[in-house]
């Protein structure tokens, strides 16, 4: 029993707070914390001076940061001598496991590490001064994030104690409060994982207890070995069953006198409470309980048992009127000797032979009063609320090792500390009224016992005679009828052999037991009412605590306990080097222009000028003035509409390019501005502008002007060029998007992909900055851009990005290469005009009331008809009377004559026409009988009129089976009318739009209101923190309410409404969904494009509905919101473009602009951590955004399954800065061009030979194949061939790479008449470089030059006549004198070189190929040439 108490006493608990225990209860999980080392010189010098025998250790507790509030027990850690942070580096090691499990799972559920010295001053006594603490995050703030990973992390620290998060100034995230100072230079390295194995032994374990794994834990083995830790793997000790029988309870003086008095205490309780008079006649003992538990000194094994006492004369009186038994005369007591028995046995089976481990009993009395407190009845649904629960008395048995017998156990009461840690009825004194309860003790409790069911427990004893006797003689097998149905090993007490029943009595379903800690949990037996005296604090765990924070005593512990060393291979944060990081595409500007002479004859070449409202030219403004962005002077601009232009000129390539590479004949553009929709120019005609010989040779470029293709192909007659409008007006601007759009242009830029018209091929990318197109007051403004098309090349182990990834002061990607096509001359306009109507105001934002959506307007009935439209008429309350089957499709496809006669008048509903159609039926049966006087003519009239009788007499009887059938469902969904709300949502792709519904109880009784949500995209805000923080970004000043539902799992949640009360309930619809799929690049149009209009409202972007039901506890609605979400078109920041094998898995890293960081930070150095989040459109790519590290890059991770060739996948990916995913920072496009893959493993300069399989289509196709490297890639046939329908063609291709290494070169089959992508594949090249023979050295002179010829000799080493071939890497550095020639046996050969001058010096190293007559390399030559 001294074991017990000492456990007991030293493991007191302070309990969560009240709130967050009302919270509904969830799966405990339990947790393993290993506390490795301290780095860091965290104690001062100024303290190891002042005091001696300095040692430091760790202190852990759980704190609820929504509460400030402490909770647990502070866990320390072994003392370790400070003598380790005199050392280089400062660290001490303490490598102590720490173990807990809580069912708290909220992201506020914190640990707090505190780090104490203690030394001793000069005269000797013990000081503890705390050095900082740190804030550790056991739960992620994502609900369904994974379980944290096993890996070691870093804690930071702060100044001072952790009683400074008491103070009401740090709000949530309390890491990010201005009031905290990190210690620079100090950490604490631990790891935190979930710990399973902990899990069978969670019952030995109270909830939320910090222990260590060299505590001992009753009911478990100690650990085997020298480790120490009994947590790492537990091990439990096997149970042995005990069996109690005969429990019977004294209470002195009497039963009777004892009730009494406690009634009457009651009386005085509640008149000194409450003020108010109650007749002690009123109140009556309902139920007296016994709960029988195991503990373990830490906490109840199990759930304890509750059993009902009754007194022991009514156990005689009810077995002799039941059964006609004879009561002895020893059970005839008076009854002032009475005695409270237990009519069944019980049965602990989690009983364990450990010192520690005892049978608690509580005896507990149910009080009801019969009638309310004034003496009137009281109603029946009130008797819940009047059942209290009082805790009389209370023991402790330790069983003995082995045995039976008897025992007798005093009783205690009054403020003692119980298991149950609560308030206890007190114990007899001296200031009792009664006089007989002066003299006499608490009370005694008498049971027997034994270990195993087979013996039996006749023992000899004065009180065994009467209806004990007769208890032994009629037991049956122990039952449970007090607890929830389980299975049979844990059945806990036995069936009662009483007509009253078994268990417990109907009171239960009035007032339940008290619901103790408990490891697991499990559902109550009965529901607790509301006026029990003890409260949820009370109820679980003692009023004084051991949070060492909120105590003054820090004193050493008395034990030390050696570390213990855990031998866990731990996982090693790793950056795979096979996923290249992307950059995001910046601008580049164009850094050499046209001569004059070029842009001379580009401005004669006749495109149309670009104009402004008034007919004058636009302002004209150059790219490299700095722009000044005045959001008031934008907003306060008469014309209100932006009429942007985009003017596409002319295309230059520049003398960096390949010179054998062919120049598109046609391109095209694809982009996408602002929320328009993707635009996908016509194509357009590169022809090449006259008389530009001489200057283009001087730039060392050609220019050619974009002509726009008529329909035929022929070039159009009109202005050069092609222009392109969009319309930004306030029709098409929804209110407060005037701002956004104008940071839109003076941030954003516009990306430009550049496609060859013929063979589909991406030429590259240019980036335009839009800031110049701010008007800032002026009437129209102009600017003229040369934008560098980048294109990309690319290694196997990197994948395309269209745009340019290696601009100056950025990352050059992993095995990317960028290469610079040419110029793209283009000019930006934006021209102001004034408004036609005037809409609504783009630039105010509708009040702050239009986030709050009320229902006061819904509770009429409107009226009308039953099947016409629920719309709302403004006008007049007035419905005319129409055809049931003139406005029901359903029921017209039923009847016979509505069939017939609507023929000829389909969509006709007017009166007038109905009319019209009587009046021409009547004429025609008066000219029938005019001019039908035959005798055939009327019989055949008069047959007609009978069939359309019968036709008719049949339609009435359809129609009124049809009218009752529906009549129940019309009526009930014009009435839900009545309390329905309109609201209209306009909500763009991946932002939040937050609202609240002022919810109305119209009762005068309160209902528990389950909320139905129809619409996936459309949830409740359940968190707190997130709705305060978008109740602030909306400027809203409604309550806010913490724990405001109650959630059941994957059931609705509930919302609790008292009578008449209006509750605003936060909702958040965000949507990811872009709609019906689409192919990216759209095939190019053959039609001019001029205006490219406003985006198109159906069709693309169709409307989506939500409705929300609001159910009461009896499951009629009390109110329906009826949202109507309007789609709005999303801003594009970026596109990305990938290439990639088909059906493979695309994985990519791209990584973020660090816009949170200042230029020319140091590596490392601390900064803001920005929580970086990304989602993507489609639910079947994976997208993560990594974080490395503070002060590292964040990259955004995707990986993406291919479909077939060839195939293109498109999708969105946003990216978030705040932790709500608010507002998106950035959207980008991405696509996935699927091909299909061919791996070639080759020889540099050495021709390898493949076939292809190309299959037809359904219809017969002129196709012709494209290569992106038409230097090194050659197919058979070259030109247009035809591809038979349905058939197979072989398609040859010869491979010649010219530089060693692995990279990926594009092949298209194109159909040339419809310019459509047949097939594609994406050819792997794996080169090596020949071995090399001979090398050579020249030196040649720089700049413009006529060349050097030089020989060098080669000789056939073959017995017989050879032909051989010559190639050159390098062919605009090295030309042969002849390609090919023959040599005879053993004969050498001159061979003939001329080398042309580079214009700037620098070496070069040329390869030379000798190849024989099947194109195989013979030889390799290398002439490094230096040009000086």
């Amino acid at each position: 029993m001294k074991d017990w108490h000492k456990i007991f006493a030293h493991n007191a608990l302070v309990p969560p707070h009240p709130q967050r225990v009302r919270q509904p209860a969830r799966e405990s999980t339990a947790f393993q914390c290993v506390l490795k080392q301290l780095d860091g010189p965290l104690v001062r010098q100024g303290l190891l001076e002042v005091l001696s025998e300095v040692e430091c250790h760790l202190r852990v507790s759980l704190f609820d940061v929504t509460y400030r509030h402490f909770f647990g027990r502070t866990w320390k850690t072994t003392v370790q001598p400070t003598k380790q942070l005199s050392r280089q580096p400062p660290r001490v090691i303490f490598n102590e496991p720490l173990y807990f499990h809580t069912s708290l799972n909220h992201p506020n559920i914190v640990a707090v590490v505190e780090v104490v010295t203690e030394g001793r001053q000069r005269d000797g006594t013990l000081q503890s001064l705390a050095c900082g603490f740190g804030i550790l995050r056991i739960f992620s703030t994502k609900p369904d994030s994974p379980s944290p990973a096993s890996q070691d992390k870093r804690l930071r620290l702060y100044h001072g104690s952790p009683r400074a998060l008491l103070h009401p100034l740090l709000q949530d995230p309390v890491e990010q409060s201005k009031h905290l100072t990190v210690i620079e230079g100090c950490s604490l390295q631990y790891s935190l994982k979930p710990h399973p194995p902990l899990e069978p032994a969670l019952h030995l374990l109270p909830e939320n207890l910090l222990v260590s794994g060299l505590q001992h834990v009753p009911g478990l083995l100690p650990a085997p070995g020298d480790t120490g830790d009994a947590l790492r793997k537990p091990r439990l000790q096997k149970c042995v069953p005990w069996y109690l029988d005969d429990v019977s309870f004294t209470l002195y003086p009497c039963l009777e006198k004892f009730e009494e008095e406690l009634l009457e205490h009651l009386v005085s309780d509640h008149v000194r409470e409450s003020g108010g008079p109650l007749d002690g006649s009123m109140l009556e003992v309902l139920e007296r309980r016994l709960h029988v538990g195991v503990h373990n000194g830490l906490g109840f094994v199990q759930r304890p048992q509750v059993v009902v006492l009754v007194p022991e004369m009514d156990v005689a009186l009810t077995r002799s009127a039941s059964f006609s038994w004879k009561v002895s005369s020893s059970s005839k007591a008076s009854p002032g000797n009475q005695a409270l028995v237990l009519r069944s046995r019980l049965r602990l089976p989690e009983m364990v032979p450990d010192p520690a481990f005892v049978v608690v009993f509580q005896l507990e009395y149910v009080v009801r009063s019969p009638a309310g407190a004034d003496g009137s009845t009281a109603p029946a649904a009130a008797l819940s609320n009047l059942a209290c629960m009082y805790m009389i008395r209370w023991a402790v048995w330790s069983p003995p090792e082995a045995g039976a017998g008897r025992v007798t156990l005093p009783l205690h009461g009054g403020v003692r500390p119980n298991a149950s840690h609560c308030l206890v009825y007190k114990v007899p004194s001296a200031s009792m009224s009664s006089e007989e309860v002066k003299q006499l003790e608490s009370g005694t409790i008498q049971f027997q016992f034994c270990p195993s069911s087979e013996e039996l427990l006749d023992m000899p004893t004065p009180c065994a005679s009467g209806p004990r006797a007769e208890r032994r003689s009629s037991r049956r097998p122990p039952m449970a009828p007090s607890s929830p149905p389980i299975s049979a090993p844990q059945a806990l007490a036995a069936t009662q052999d009483s007509p009253v029943g078994p268990g417990l009595s109907l009171s239960q379903l009035v007032a339940s037991p008290v619901s103790l800690p408990r490891p697991r949990p499990a559902k109550p037996a009965c529901l607790r009412v509301d006026s029990s005296p003890r409260s949820p604090a009370q109820a679980e765990c003692p009023l004084e605590g051991r949070v060492s924070h909120l105590e003054a005593d820090l004193s050493r512990p008395a034990s030390v306990l050696e570390p213990a060393i855990a031998e866990q291979l731990q996982e090693l944060p790793i950056t795979p080097l096979h996923v290249p990081v992307v950059v995001g595409v910046p601008t580049r500007s164009s850094r050499g222009r046209l001569s004059r002479a070029s842009l001379v004859l580009l401005q004669s070449a006749g495109f149309p000028e670009i104009l402004d409202a008034h007919g004058h030219p636009a302002e004209a403004v150059s790219p490299e003035e700095s722009v000044r962005v005045d959001t008031q002077k934008e907003e306060a601009d008469c014309l209100r509409s932006n009429e942007v232009v985009l003017q596409f000129l002319a295309l230059s390539r520049v003398a960096q390019d390949c010179p054998g590479t062919p120049w598109p004949k046609t391109v095209y553009f694809t982009f996408q501005f602002y929320r328009f929709p993707t635009t996908t120019t016509p194509r357009l005609q590169l022809v090449r502008l006259d008389a530009a010989g001489p200057a283009g040779s001087s730039a060392g470029c050609s220019t050619h002007i974009l002509v726009p293709l008529e329909k035929d192909g022929s070039l159009d007659v009109g202005a050069p060029g092609l222009q392109l409008k969009f319309t930004v007006d306030p029709d098409f601007l929804k209110p407060g998007e005037q701002c956004c759009f104008v940071r839109y242009l003076a941030s954003q830029a516009l990306q430009l992909d550049v496609w060859d018209g013929d063979s589909l091929l991406l030429l590259g990318s240019a980036g335009i900055p839009l800031q110049h197109l701010l008007r800032q007051g002026r009437p129209a403004v102009q600017v003229s851009h040369e934008l560098e098309i980048v294109a990309t090349e690319y290694e196997q182990d990197a994948m395309v990005v269209s745009g340019d990834v290696a601009g100056l002061g950025c990352v050059r990607p992993i095995g990317v290469h960028t290469v610079l096509k040419g110029r793209l001359h283009l000019t930006l306009a934006n021209v102001g005009r004034a408004c036609e109507r005037r809409g609504n105001n783009p630039s105010a934002l509708p009040p702050s009331r239009s986030r709050v959506i009320s229902n006061d307007g819904a509770g009429r009935f409107p009226g009308g008809s039953l099947l016409t439209g629920a719309g709302p008429r403004p006008v007049k309350n007035v419905v005319q009377a129409q055809k049931l089957a003139e406005v029901d499709s359903e029921l017209a496809s039923m009847l016979l004559t509505h069939a017939r006669t609507g023929q000829g008048s389909r969509g006709t509903r007017h009166e007038s026409d109905a009319v019209h159609r009587r009046k021409l039926e009547r004429m025609r049966s008066v000219r029938l009988q005019e001019g039908g006087g035959e005798h055939g003519s009327l019989r055949t009239s008069a047959l007609a009129r009978q069939n359309l009788l019968a036709q008719h007499l049949r339609d009435l009887q359809v129609i009124d089976a049809y009218r009752e059938r529906i009549k129940a469902e019309s009526i009930t969904s014009v009435l839900s009318l009545a309390i329905s709300t309109q609201h209209t949502l306009y909500a763009a792709l991946g932002a939040a739009e937050f609202f609240e519904f002022a919810l109305k109880n119209p009762h005068n009784t309160p209902h528990t209101v389950t909320i139905e949500i129809d619409n996936p995209e459309l949830s409740l805000i359940l968190d707190s923190r997130e709705w305060r923080f978008f109740k602030d970004a909306a400027g809203l000043h409604t309550p806010l309410e913490e724990d405001m539902f109650h959630l059941r799992g994957d059931l609705a949640p509930q919302l609790y409404l008292r009578p008449r009360e209006t509750a605003h309930v936060p909702f958040k619809y965000q949507s990811f969904s872009t709609g019906p799929p689409t192919q990216a690049p759209p095939r190019p149009s053959s039609e001019k494009a001029v205006d490219a209009g406003c985006p198109p409202r159906s069709g693309a972007m169709p409307t989506k509905h939500a409705k929300v039901i609001f159910r009461a506890s009896g499951g009629k609605p009390i109110a329906v919101l009826c949202l109507t979400v309007e789609p709005q078109p999303h801003v594009v920041d970026q596109v990305f473009r990938f290439y990639h094998p088909e059906l493979t898995f695309l994985k990519k890293a791209i990584r973020l602009p660090p816009w949170h960081r200042l230029p020319g930070a140091r590596v490392g150095a601390p900064a803001e951590d920005v929580p970086v989040h990304a989602r993507c459109s489609d639910p079947n790519v994976v997208c993560e955004a990594h974080n490395v590290g503070p002060g590292e890059p964040h990259d955004v991770f995707l990986k993406v399954a291919s479909g077939p060739s060839p195939e293109i996948k498109d999708f969105l990916v946003v990216i978030y800065t705040d932790r709500w995913l608010a507002v998106p920072v950035h959207t980008w496009q991405v696509y996935l061009h699927s091909l299909q893959r061919v791996d070639v493993s080759c020889v540099t300069g050495q021709l390898t030979r493949l076939s292809l399989v190309v299959r037809g289509t359904q219809t017969v196709r002129k196709v012709r194949a494209f290569t992106s490297h038409p230097q090194e890639l050659k197919t058979d046939p070259k030109g247009v061939f035809v591809l038979p329908p349905h058939g197979v063609q072989d398609l040859h291709v010869g491979v010649r790479p010219w530089r060693a290494g692995s990279r990926f070169i594009h092949l298209h089959l194109v159909d040339v008449d419809c310019h459509q992508l047949v097939a594609s594949w994406l050819v792997c090249l794996s080169c090596r470089q020949p071995l090399i023979s001979k090398a050579f050295e020249i030196t040649l002179a720089a700049g413009e030059g006529q060349g050097t010829n030089k020989r060098i000799t080669y000789t056939n080493p073959y017995p017989s006549r050879r032909t051989y071939h010559l190639h050159c890497d390098h062919p605009q550095l090295l030309q042969f004198k002849e390609d090919s020639f023959q040599v005879g046996a053993g004969e050498t050969y001159t061979l003939g070189l001329r080398f042309t001058p580079r214009p700037s010096p620098g070496q070069e190293e040329i390869l030379i190929y000798i190849n024989d007559h099947e194109d195989k390399n013979e030889e390799a030559f290398c002439v490094k040439v230096t040009y000086q």
